[in-house]
């Protein structure tokens, strides 16, 4: 991502840097978001005790230090900047390998946005590091998105790799929302809803959390393995006959579903989760007021659409468009920008490459053809679908350049390929792993 030649914020916004300007604004997002800002700012010891919003946590001696997720790295050596060092033991799973590793740490490699043998083992790792804990330790979870293929045991012994595999994909690649997906995940999992924190009991709990899910539903963060969970097997099943989806599980899993055999997970008020305490350090609701604050900065008069985010990312473009009409409205004179977060659907309807991101923005950029609008999707852990690229831009003349290059918009988006339609206009998103997930950024300029 480039931002050369982007005015100076004092500078009125200019429609001919409008796509600069628009990733400028996800740019300056990003940094503000930045674990390795965001836990020295939260979570603070004093003396012997580690505070994190209302939790106080007295480490009468060093803990041991749990983490996953794709932002699991970069929280694990926060932490450990924070406590100076003071970790007995921890475990790392993490989604590509680490190079400057903490002492006291086993690191593993997990798979997403499919589990691998690397996730088995983490989880396995993690399971025997809290098996044996007394009510005199501390436990610190570290859990960011992801975790839910990166960390991972099935409930059964036959349930293998292949089967996990072949169950997530069909989950991910349907058009289920996140906390149903993760209702189902939770469900075919040893350690997911709330089953590694019992495992912890009777050791004191800290999960300190960042949120890629939306903010109602805190137990979904990676299929929520140390919270209570609030979802019942009934509703496992019944979303699994409502979408059609049991039928086309792998025999290992199906037979669970057909013959009613899934254990039901621990609950809200399970005595387990009494020494348990909860901290979100990081939200999606954090970064769209860092987008807010960024392009007021640069000089644009900025809300936020309040509309319903999660949904088909058709329905949600539509949304924002209304509301652009009417911020558009009522300041007349002043470039304008509308900050959306969440994360679209996008049901996958052909084989090529790309994610909910860009095929939110080819959509947007036949909406706002010809006119002097921008509009920017990204995914704040820098990957977007099965595309090596965060999300894409477009302005209101990307579907004129599409089309002199013979592009089919409309093509792209039934075979799921908007990655090679950005990428062939040099609109992709480019900002590489961020060690961070929460949910996606989506940025509306209107220059008048």
């Amino acid at each position: 991502m480039q931002t050369k030649g982007v005015p100076s914020s004092d500078a009125k916004p200019a429609y001919s840097n409008g796509k600069l300007l628009a990733q400028q604004v996800l740019l300056e997002t990003m940094a503000a978001i930045d674990l390795r800002r965001v836990m020295p700012a939260k979570l603070k010891l004093h003396g012997d005790t580690l505070v994190a919003g209302e939790a106080a946590i007295h480490l009468s001696q060093p803990p041991r230090v749990i983490a996953f997720g794709k932002a699991a790295s970069r929280m694990a050596k926060a932490l450990d900047a924070i406590l100076g060092g003071r970790i007995e033991a921890g475990v790392v799973v993490s989604p590509a390998e680490v190079q400057n590793k903490l002492d006291r740490y086993r690191y593993f490699v997990g798979g997403h946005p499919y589990p691998t043998i690397g996730s088995l083992e983490g989880a396995r790792a993690a399971l025997e590091l809290v098996s044996d804990l007394s009510a005199e330790d501390t436990v610190i979870f570290l859990i960011s998105g992801g975790g839910s293929s990166l960390f991972e045991l099935p409930i059964a012994p036959e349930i293998g790799i292949n089967d996990l595999v072949q169950f997530n994909r069909l989950l991910v690649t349907s058009a289920l929302p996140i906390e149903q997906i993760n209702v189902l995940r939770k469900h075919i999992s040893a350690v997911k809803g709330g089953r590694l924190g019992t495992c912890a009991w009777p050791a004191t709990q800290l999960t300190v959390y960042v949120s890629d899910v939306p903010e109602q539903f805190p137990s979904m963060v990676s299929s929520g393995p140390t919270m209570p969970d609030e979802s019942t097997v009934a509703e496992c099943y019944a979303l699994a006959e409502q979408h059609g989806l049991a039928a086309k599980f792998p025999a290992s899993i199906r037979k669970h579903f057909e013959q009613r055999t899934l254990a039901e997970t621990p609950k809200p008020g399970d005595s387990r989760f009494s020494k348990s305490h909860f901290f979100c350090a990081l939200s999606n609701r954090d970064a769209v007021a860092a987008a807010k604050q960024a392009a007021e900065k640069l000089g644009f008069v900025t809300e936020v659409d309040p509309g319903i985010w999660d949904a088909d990312f058709r329905n949600v473009a539509e949304g924002n468009l209304t509301a652009l009409d009417e911020l558009r409205k009522r300041n007349a004179n002043s470039p304008v920008a509308l900050i959306v977060g969440g994360e679209v659907t996008c049901p996958v309807t052909g084989q090529g490459v790309g994610g909910r991101n860009q095929a939110f923005v080819l959509y947007a950029a036949e909406r706002i053809a010809g006119q002097p609008r921008v509009v920017v999707s990204a995914g704040t852990d820098g990957r977007d679908g099965n595309s090596p690229s965060a999300g894409a831009v477009a302005d209101g003349h990307t579907i004129a350049r599409a089309r002199d290059h013979g592009f089919d918009p409309e093509q792209y988006l039934a075979e799921s390929d908007s990655y090679h339609f950005f990428c062939s206009l040099g609109d992709t998103v480019e900002i590489g792993f961020t060690d961070n997930n929460v949910r996606d950024i989506r940025v509306w300029l209107d220059f008048g």
